[in-house]
């Protein structure tokens, strides 16, 4: 029998644990957490670990993957220096799942396609770390102004993206089950109205979440209850200004498309010599 000492109990099979296979800096600099939700390293690169059996079966769980806790989950058990997921700010989220599956699966995923203006289908394989590169290389503008006003911006945290897309979710549904319903035309109306009103306000409570704050007349608003309250009183122009800021900074953050090109086959069949692929993001069908 080993002798050991009180209170060790050394797993020897701990050297066989999964070890980081990736090391990434996060586009967002680190700049938007909150306190306690991130230990970053003096490197300024957090490890990436391969996924396991367990992380691998909660992406395969519906429910979990759209209140968002199998993502949050995931997150935490791959990149151990983020504490908690879900006061990531929401421009992290891609790079963050993208290098987990490649740590997990390598740089390469295989898509399949319609080559577009033939009837073929095929499979085609995407570099992952050209997109993943763009979005590392992108930056957050957090300021804009409009007329007199210095406006400070933030994206939203990974909990307040998916409030939003939830609720957002809900309201189509009910939508959808009213317009499948013998309701009589006044009652449709009604209900749509009230749909209508409910998704508005949900875009406008997203918009002022986006809003770190509002400096003007040497005055610094950064009350979220203040700041809602201007939106809903002041004109269309200042709302257009920012939803334009917010579109940009989207933008610089999604996943660019792949180029392809087409063989000298698709291009007798009416393919396009070259042309792109959208890569859609969803965790339900990305891990698979």
């Amino acid at each position: 029998m080993t002798d050991s000492q009180p209170g060790q109990n050394v797993n020897p099979l701990k050297k066989y644990y999964r070890q980081p296979k990736q090391f990434v800096k996060l586009p967002s600099g680190y700049k938007f957490y909150s306190e306690g939700s991130i230990q970053v390293p003096e490197s300024g690169e957090v490890a990436v670990y391969p996924m396991t059996a367990k992380d691998e079966l909660l992406l395969k769980t519906p429910d979990a993957l759209l209140n968002g806790e199998a993502t949050v989950s995931v997150i935490q058990s791959c990149i151990p220096s983020i504490k908690n997921a879900w006061e990531m700010p929401s421009i992290d989220c891609d790079a963050a799942l993208m290098t987990i599956r490649m740590a997990t699966y390598g740089t390469s995923m295989t898509v399949a396609i319609k080559v577009p203006g033939t009837s073929i289908e095929k499979d085609l394989v995407l570099n992952l770390q050209d997109s993943l590169s763009s979005i590392l290389s992108a930056q957050y503008n957090d300021t804009f102004f409009y007329q007199n006003m210095e406006v400070k911006t933030k994206p939203l945290t990974y909990k307040e993206f998916t409030q939003s897309a939830i609720q957002t979710f809900e309201q189509q549904r009910i939508q959808k089950i009213v317009d499948d319903t013998e309701m009589n035309d006044e009652e449709k109306i009604a209900q749509f109205q009230k749909t209508f009103k409910k998704l508005t306000n949900l875009s406008i409570g997203m918009v002022a979440n986006t809003i770190a704050s509002i400096t003007v007349d040497g005055e610094t608003v950064s009350d979220i209850k203040q700041i809602a309250e201007f939106l809903d009183n002041t004109d269309k122009q200042f709302f257009s200004s920012i939803m334009e800021h917010l579109e940009k900074n989207r933008e610089a953050f999604q996943l660019k498309p792949q180029k392809a090109t087409s063989t000298e086959e698709e291009v007798k069949n009416g393919a396009p010599a070259e042309y792109t692929i959208p890569i859609a993001f969803d965790s339900a069908n990305f891990f698979v």
